[in-house]
């Protein structure tokens, strides 16, 4: 460990109660306080602030699902360990204390190290999450909110933040209680120049999605609101301002290009991190998160000003570092932003810091004792990699047993109604083998935190959810036989680079089969035929109950019907927690159990079947 990073470690030992004073207490003073600018006053300065984004729980270059070190086809390497390696270099070649860490959110889910703490067994005052204490033993100096730190709900996240040395930060993160942001807005770090002077003091806003009211209803409604990011950069960079920051730099867990997955379920952008930077004046940098796309330097215009922001974005779990450069220049007696640049460091170029391995370990061995304990066997191995475009047992798994749990809970007249079930295919790399079947092999082909909901929906409603899941689709000219990549993830008006997998979904019956073609002839909004329940076509008053995920049913992907439809199941039981208790109960997986049927669903051309290759 170097030097200069174990002394900032040590200059920054606040726990999050006095961290929050200490902000406090920062903002409230004067511009000019901890200033002079006597003869050693330097008059051109560079500060550097590095930032990550979409951690989502990596520490390690792991793939606990393949239980092996991590790989991709870009030759991508993961985690904060990593870029704790990173971080040392850059705090080398500038000055450790010309430098500042942050991070854009979604930091404590993602990965079976990140659920096990949170839900096999919750961190508390004896067990610190791992994701706090890598990013303590890091140096990190602020981070926003992302969306998913909501998915425990909000006891376990204030849990996670009193774990922290720094603060978390949210803006438009809004106590229904008081009116008043539930976390701290933002932050302002002093840097003192090497040779004194007037300190640089550099204001961080932390803003995160306005999706979260959808996303994580269910923790979240009656307790917070989360209204958008550009009013409410707009309420507190002039207030940074006045507190004295010289800098200022946004991080926002929202994505660059304008766009929103709930289409207009909200009144604000899901993507908003550009219009803040053309509409609100006075930013200097925005650290981009959410999306999951490596942006190294997207210069904007503020349309007010005529000033240049500067954006970037460091992909997703660890594998880049976001490195601003901050040319600054003193003059009467204030520091004035000259230049601002941005870059992407490359995680794979590094090694894992040794120290931020051996703090880990023992809870990364725990972790990879718990995924690969074996729960039950399963009679014949089923695969995700053709989910797209056919029917497997695989997707007919997640629904069977969906199905059977809301089932089982309807009470009344509900209990009477068939029950039907979504499911998307999250991993096609999932695969469940013959033979001994464990945790890992099951949270692998349910890799998200969703909830299980229960909704009434009409035959009619039946149809047009199945019209939108059709939407996933590439139209074909005729018959015949075509690769998956000509016909999967076409591009639509909310995903104009195609829609992802995860809004593609398959809907089983459980009693019955329900089966329908998707014809890739016919126009979007007209391709489900032959749709048919029990053998029976559908009728436009039928009556139906349909298990579905949280996400989908507060208005994820913007499918029709769902989100006003009557709940009648909401235990909050997680997806895939319901999927291994279900192995670890029943001891056996036999697809012959919920695949008689298939195929429920086809790709065809007309009437005539087409086939699909990988």
């Amino acid at each position: 460990m170097s030097m200069s990073r174990l002394s900032v470690r040590r200059s920054r030992g606040l726990g999050a109660v006095a961290l929050a004073a200490a902000m406090v207490a920062t903002v409230a003073l004067p511009a000019t306080a901890g200033g002079g600018h006597g003869r050693g006053q330097a008059r051109e300065y560079e500060i550097t602030v590095m930032g990550t984004t979409d951690l989502h729980g990596n520490v390690f270059n792991w793939d606990y699902f393949k239980n092996a070190e991590y790989t991709d086809s870009g030759n991508n390497d993961i985690g904060l360990a990593k870029i704790s390696t990173l971080v040392d270099q850059v705090r080398a070649e500038n000055g450790a204390r010309n430098t500042l860490l942050i991070d854009a959110g979604d930091t404590i889910q993602g990965t079976p190290l990140a659920y096990y703490y949170a839900k096999i067994d919750p961190i508390d005052g004896d067990t610190i999450h791992p994701m706090a204490a890598a990013m303590n033993a890091i140096g990190y100096d602020a981070a926003a909110l992302g969306n998913h730190e909501f998915n425990y709900g909000i006891p376990l996240l204030r849990q996670f933040e009193s774990q922290l040395d720094f603060p978390l930060l949210g803006a438009n993160a809004i106590d229904d209680a008081t009116g008043e942001p539930a976390f701290p807005p933002y932050v302002i770090e002093t840097i003192k120049p090497e040779g004194g002077g007037k300190p640089i003091r550099v204001g961080i806003l932390g803003l995160t999605n306005p999706g979260i009211a959808i996303w994580d209803k269910a923790n979240v409604e009656g307790q917070m609101t989360f209204p958008g990011l550009v009013e409410q950069a707009a309420t507190w960079v002039p207030r940074m301002q006045d507190a004295g920051a010289d800098v200022i730099v946004v991080s926002a867990h929202s994505g660059a290009d304008t766009s929103s997955s709930y289409g207009d379920a909200l009144p604000w952008p899901e993507n908003a991190a550009t219009l803040v930077a053309e509409q609100v004046p006075g930013i200097d940098a925005i650290l981009v998160g959410h999306a999951h796309t490596e942006i190294a330097e997207r210069v904007v215009v503020n349309q007010v000003t005529g000033e240049e922001v500067v954006l970037s974005e460091p992909r997703r779990w660890g594998d880049r570092l976001s490195v601003f450069d901050i040319d600054l220049k003193f003059s009467r007696g204030d520091w004035d932003v000259t230049d601002v640049s941005a870059s992407v460091l490359n995680s794979n170029t590094v090694p894992e810091d040794p120290e931020i391995v051996a703090l880990l370990t023992a809870q990364h061995a725990t972790v990879v004792d718990y995924v690969n304990s074996v729960i039950g066997t399963a009679t014949a191995a089923m695969s995700a990699a053709t989910a797209r475009y056919e029917d497997t047992a695989a997707l007919d798994f997640i629904n069977y047993v969906q199905a059977l749990e809301v089932k089982a809970n309807l009470t009344g007249a509900d209990a009477d109604l068939p029950v039907l079930s979504i499911a998307a295919p999250f991993n096609k790399n999932a695969a469940i083998p013959a033979g001994d079947v464990s945790v890992r092999d099951i949270a692998g082909l349910y890799i998200y935190d969703n909830t299980l909901v229960g909704i009434r929906m009409t035959g009619a409603q039946v149809k047009d959810y199945l019209e939108k899941s059709a939407e996933y689709f590439k139209a074909v000219p005729a018959p015949g036989t075509y690769p998956a990549s000509a016909v999967t993830n076409a591009p639509t008006a909310t995903a104009p680079n195609g829609t992802p997998d995860y809004n593609y979904d398959v809907m089983r019956g459980l009693d019955a089969a329900l089966t329908y073609d998707i014809d890739l002839s016919a126009p979007v909004g007209s391709r489900i035929v032959n749709l048919e329940y029990d053998g029976v076509a559908v009728a436009d008053d039928a009556v139906f109950v349909v298990a579905i995920n949280n996400y989908r049913q507060s208005g994820g992907g913007s499918f029709p019907h769902v989100k006003t439809a009557d709940v009648v199941y909401n235990r909050q039981v997680e997806i895939r927690q319901l999927l291994i208790d279900w192995v670890t109960a029943e001891g056996v997986v036999d697809p012959a159990v919920f695949t008689a049927t298939n195929p429920d669903w086809r790709l065809t051309s007309g009437a005539t079947p087409l086939t699909i290759t990988p």
